[in-house]
C-alpha cells in the first residue's frame, strides 16, 4: 500500500511497514495490556462482521462515550468506518439532555460505551431515542452486553467478501464521522468530516511533528475530540506505539512508567504541571533553594535557537544539569515534545519547558478544520514562541479586513449536520470563518490574539479582547479561572475563581485558619492578595482595556457545573447569569 486515502487504511498501511507488538497499549487491572497491529485489524475486521450481521448498513451511526482513551476505542472505530457507516464520538462528562439530543439528532443505531457511570446516563434517555437498538459496554457490567460479544458474532469468515466489497465502495469524499461541537451558546452542532478531511490533514501535519518510527506516545486527551483522534491516526500511520494513561489523577505515574517521547497537551495541564513543580521549590531551603529560582529565572527568559547569546546558554547548561534534569525526569525521562492545542499557551510555559528541553509546540484549528490549521516545528527554525506556527501545506489562510481568520483547503468540513443555515453562516466561497482575529507577521508565523465574538466595546466605545486579558492573569498561581466583563459598562471587571488548592498553601505559610472556599473569598487579606495580581497584569495593557474590579466564586468553575465546555472553554453567558449578583454589585445595578 503506496498511500493511505480513508482511514481505515492506516492499520493496513502500519502492518505493511512497520508491524509492531504495541500498538495500542491499555492498563487492565493493573497490568499494561498490548495489542499488536496485526491483532488490532484482526479484531476490527471481526467487529466488522459482526455488524453486518446486526444489519448495520453505510451511513448509519454508532456512538462510542469513553470515560477514558483505549484499545477498544479504536478498534471499533476502524470496524465502523470500514462498512461506509459513520463513527459519532460523544463528550462523556455533558449533560443527559445532550446524550439524548445527539443520539437523536444522529439517529445513531447503536452505541458503545465505557464504564458504569456513562452507562447510568444513557440508560437514563435510552427511552428519548427511537433509532437506538442496543447499547454494548467495554468493561464488564452486569445487565449490559459486552463488546466481546461481537467478536464472537463475527468469528465466522463468510461475511468476509461482503466485508471487502463494503470498504472498496467508501470513497475518500464520503463522510465519516460526526462530531458534535460542545458550543459556548446553543445547541451542539454535528460538524461532518469526511475520509479525506482528516487524512489530508494527517498527511500534512506529519511534515511538521518530529515523531519516529518505534518511538512511544502517552495518549490522555479525550479521544472525542479530533485534536487527539487525528494525532492517533497520526501515531499509528508514523508507526509510534500508542499507551493509553489510566486517568488524569494517574498522568504522572503512566508518565514514570511508560516514559513516553511525546505527548498531547493542553495548557491547563501544563499550568498544574509547573504550578507543583514550583511549590516544590517553594518548600527548599538555603541554596537548593536559591538555585532552584535561579534557573526557573533564567527559563522565563529563554529564546529558541540560542537568540539570547552563548552566556545565556553556557548558563542554561547549568540549570539543565543541576536542576531541570529532574523535571524531566518526572515527566518520565524521555519526554523529547509536547504539542498543544485546543487553547492559548502562555509564552512564560512554551519558555521554561524549551528551557527544560521539553519544546512545546503550540498548534491551531478548529473541529470543522480537521483540526490543524498552523503548528510549530522545532526544526528548521520553524518555531516561534507566541505564535501557533506556519500554516501546513495544502491549506490557505487569509485575514478578513475585520482580522478574521479565514481558512481554505481539504481538511475544511463538508458543514454542519442537518443544518444548512449555520452552515451558509460560516462557510463562504469555500473559506471556513474561523471566528478568531489573528494576523500572520513576516516569517509567516500566525498569531491568534482573540475570538471575535467575545471582543466587546464598553459604554465609552473602546474595544476589549477579554482573552488577552484573561491569558494574562491565569498566569497567576492564585487564579485558577477567570472572565473579563465590561459589555456596554464603563470599564472592564473580571469575575475569578481562585486556586483553592495554592491558597490553602499560601494560607498555611501565612498562619492564616481558611479551610473553604467560602472562608477564602471573603477574606480581605485573599481580595488584596489577589488585586496585587491583577495590578501586575494589568501593567501590560493600556488604560482602557485593563480589569478595574474583581469578584471571587466560591464555587468551582467545571464542566458538570456548566461553567465550562468539554474543551475547557469558557460558557460566558450561563457563568454571568449564575453570577448576575456579583456583576450586578461590579457596576452598581440594582
Amino acid at each position: 500500500m503506496q498511500s493511505i486515502t480513508r482511514l481505515f487504511d492506516i492499520p493496513y498501511y502500519q502492518l505493511e511497514n512497520f508491524p509492531s507488538e504495541n500498538c495500542f497499549v491499555t492498563k487492565h487491572k493493573g497490568e499494561w495490556k498490548a495489542t499488536s497491529t496485526q491483532n488490532y485489524i484482526r479484531q476490527a475486521n471481526t467487529v466488522s462482521r459482526a455488524l453486518i450481521e446486526m444489519g448495520v448498513k453505510a451511513d448509519d451511526k454508532i456512538a462510542i462515550i469513553s470515560m477514558t482513551n483505549r484499545t477498544e476505542w479504536n478498534i471499533i472505530d476502524i470496524a465502523v468506518l470500514q462498512l461506509g457507516a459513520q463513527n459519532v464520538p460523544v463528550y462523556p462528562t455533558i449533560s443527559e439532555e445532550d446524550y439524548a439530543y445527539i443520539l437523536n439528532h444522529s439517529e445513531s443505531v447503536y452505541c458503545f460505551v465505557s464504564c458504569t457511570e456513562v452507562l447510568d446516563k444513557v440508560n437514563s434517555i435510552k427511552d428519548q431515542v427511537p433509532s437506538l437498538k442496543e447499547v454494548y459496554s467495554f468493561d464488564e457490567i452486569p445487565g449490559c452486553k459486552h463488546w466481546t460479544e461481537l467478536l464472537s458474532l463475527g468469528e465466522d469468515t463468510a461475511s468476509q467478501e461482503d466485508l471487502e466489497m463494503r470498504k472498496s465502495k467508501v470513497k475518500p469524499e464520503d463522510l465519516a464521522t460526526l462530531i458534535y461541537t460542545s458550543g459556548t451558546t446553543g445547541r451542539p452542532k454535528g460538524v461532518m468530516l469526511t475520509h479525506d478531511n482528516i487524512v489530508s490533514n494527517l498527511l500534512a501535519s506529519k511534515s511538521r511533528v518530529p515523531f519516529e518510527q518505534g518511538g512511544v506516545a502517552l495518549s490522555f486527551l479525550p479521544v472525542c475530540h479530533i485534536f487527539e483522534r487525528m494525532i492517533l491516526y497520526l501515531y499509528q500511520y508514523c508507526g509510534i506505539n500508542v499507551y493509553f494513561a489510566e486517568n488524569l489523577e494517574k498522568i504522572s505515574d503512566n508518565l514514570k512508567e511508560v516514559k513516553p517521547n511525546v505527548m498531547t497537551v493542553v495548557p491547563r495541564l501544563l499550568e498544574k504541571v509547573y504550578d507543583k513543580i514550583i511549590a516544590k521549590g517553594a518548600d527548599l531551603t538555603g541554596i537548593k533553594k536559591k538555585l532552584f529560582f535561579w534557573a526557573v529565572e533564567l527559563g522565563l527568559k529563554y529564546q529558541p535557537y540560542g537568540a539570547n547569546g552563548w552566556w545565556y546558554e553556557r548558563r542554561l547548561g547549568v540549570a539543565r544539569k543541576l536542576i531541570f534534569s529532574k523535571w524531566k525526569e518526572g515527566l518520565g525521562g524521555n519526554l523529547e515534545t509536547m504539542v498543544s492545542g485546543s487553547a492559548a499557551l502562555q509564552p512564560r510555559l512554551a519558555r521554561i519547558f524549551g528551557a527544560v528541553g521539553i519544546p512545546v509546540m503550540e498548534g491551531y484549528g478548529l473541529t470543522e478544520t480537521s483540526p490543524v490549521i498552523s503548528v510549530n516545528d522545532v526544526r528548521n527554525r520553524g518555531w516561534k514562541i507566541g505564535t501557533v506556527g506556519r500554516i501546513i501545506e495544502g491549506v490557505e489562510v487569509k485575514i478578513a479586513q475585520d482580522g478574521e481568520i479565514l481558512c481554505k483547503g481539504p481538511n475544511v468540513m463538508m458543514g454542519y449536520y442537518k443544518d444548512p443555515e449555520r452552515t451558509a453562516e460560516v462557510l463562504n466561497n469555500g473559506y471556513f470563518h474561523t471566528g478568531d482575529i489573528g494576523e500572520i507577521d513576516d516569517d509567516g508565523f500566525l498569531r491568534i490574539t482573540d475570538r471575535k465574538k467575545e471582543m466587546f466595546k464598553t459604554s465609552g466605545g473602546k474595544y476589549v479582547a477579554p482573552q488577552l486579558l484573561e491569558n494574562r492573569l491565569k498566569q497567576s498561581r492564585f487564579i485558577e479561572q477567570v472572565m473579563v466583563v465590561g459589555e456596554g459598562e464603563k470599564m472592564p471587571a473580571a469575575l475569578i475563581q481562585p486556586n483553592f488548592e495554592f491558597l490553602g498553601e499560601w494560607a498555611r505559610r501565612h498562619s492564616k485558619n481558611l479551610s473553604n472556599p467560602e472562608e477564602f473569598v471573603r477574606d480581605p487579606e485573599v481580595q488584596e492578595r489577589i488585586q496585587k495580581e491583577v495590578d501586575d497584569a494589568n501593567e501590560q495593557f493600556a488604560k482602557w482595556e485593563t480589569v478595574k474590579s474583581f469578584r471571587l466564586t466560591a464555587e468551582p468553575w467545571t464542566v458538570e457545573g456548566g461553567h465550562l465546555t468539554p474543551t475547557m472553554k469558557l460558557r460566558r453567558k450561563i457563568i454571568k447569569e449564575k453570577y448576575i449578583d456579583l456583576y450586578n454589585d461590579i457596576y452598581g445595578h440594582v
